[in-house]
């Protein structure tokens, strides 16, 4: 895979998608010495923990105005200009301005929790997620636990990039029944990474939060951390959430929001099912409409 295409729901167009170290990704997953390496670079803490450090320090902050440029990002959205970040991760963290993000308030629609680039699954067979590049997983190896409320449910995959807004919202007005994380690994979940390790995302250090909704049943809010992210943080507070509200953020890196749904619970937009059935991701920002009350 040489370049990586996806859908641009509001322009209407098929996109090519700009990947901030896609060399380095390109070395680590698709050459012999690289997948050699992968598991010491990937398979703990060490490195993401170092970016970390780096990113989060002043030294990072001349690579702000390149990346800006570099990935067409819109600084008019942000909250604060741009000199008064800090660090890169201060940047990459960013708020943005009240409005910026645009959503329906009718509660009978989902709205999606992040930016990013989203494929749908409809009719999980059995306890089994089908995953990006259709490679099957169990439920329970996603979650570390029995997730039989969930058999012949629906999933959609939000593929977060560095070009992106890197806050989540809540999708929909809920009430939080339980929240864990899982310690693991910080491979990519670039589509580059996921053809060659596809089960990243039950190897991943991740995080999921149970939301039962009086529209959409039981959720699965899952945030799933890759290289570069050495923390998902969560900023809710409380056990009732409103949608469009602030859950949390990643910090520097790309990632991924998994959200799992029981049978029947939604129906998804036919732009999104149409895509997701030839395998190419859509675009959509936060607090666009993915689906609907059935």
């Amino acid at each position: 895979m040489d370049s990586i295409e996806y859908f641009d729901r509001q322009n209407g167009q098929l996109c090519r998608e700009t990947v901030m170290g896609d060399a380095a990704i390109k070395w680590a997953y698709q050459t012999m010495s690289g997948q050699w390496c992968s598991q010491l670079l990937f398979g703990t803490s060490w490195l993401s923990r170092a970016l970390g450090w780096y990113f989060d320090s002043p030294l990072s902050k001349g690579k702000i105005d390149s990346a800006i440029t570099d990935l067409n990002i819109d600084e008019s959205e942000f909250a604060e200009p741009r000199e008064t970040f800090a660090s890169f991760n201060a940047f990459f963290t960013r708020k943005l301005k009240e409005g910026a993000r645009p959503f329906s308030e009718d509660p009978a629609h989902f709205l999606c929790p992040a930016d990013g680039r989203l494929l749908v699954y409809e009719d999980i067979e059995g306890d089994s997620l089908v995953t990006v590049k259709g490679v099957e997983d169990r439920l329970d190896a996603l979650f570390g636990r029995p997730m039989a409320e969930f058999c012949g449910g629906k999933v959609a995959v939000v593929r977060l990039c560095p070009a992106d807004y890197h806050r989540y919202h809540f999708p929909c007005d809920a009430t939080v029944a339980d929240s864990v994380a899982i310690a693991g690994q910080y491979h990519s979940v670039n589509p580059m990474a996921l053809k060659a390790k596809p089960r990243v995302f039950c190897v991943n250090k991740r995080s999921y939060t149970l939301l039962d909704s009086d529209r959409f049943g039981r959720v699965a809010f899952m945030e799933v951390g890759a290289f570069g992210v050495a923390g998902i943080h969560q900023t809710y507070q409380g056990k009732s959430v409103e949608r469009m509200q602030e859950k949390g953020y990643f910090d520097f890196g790309g990632s991924t929001v998994v959200l799992v749904f029981q049978k029947d619970a939604i129906v998804f937009d036919d732009d999104l099912l149409k895509n997701s059935a030839a395998g190419i991701e859509t675009l959509v920002k936060v607090g666009e409409t993915i689906g609907h009350q059935p």
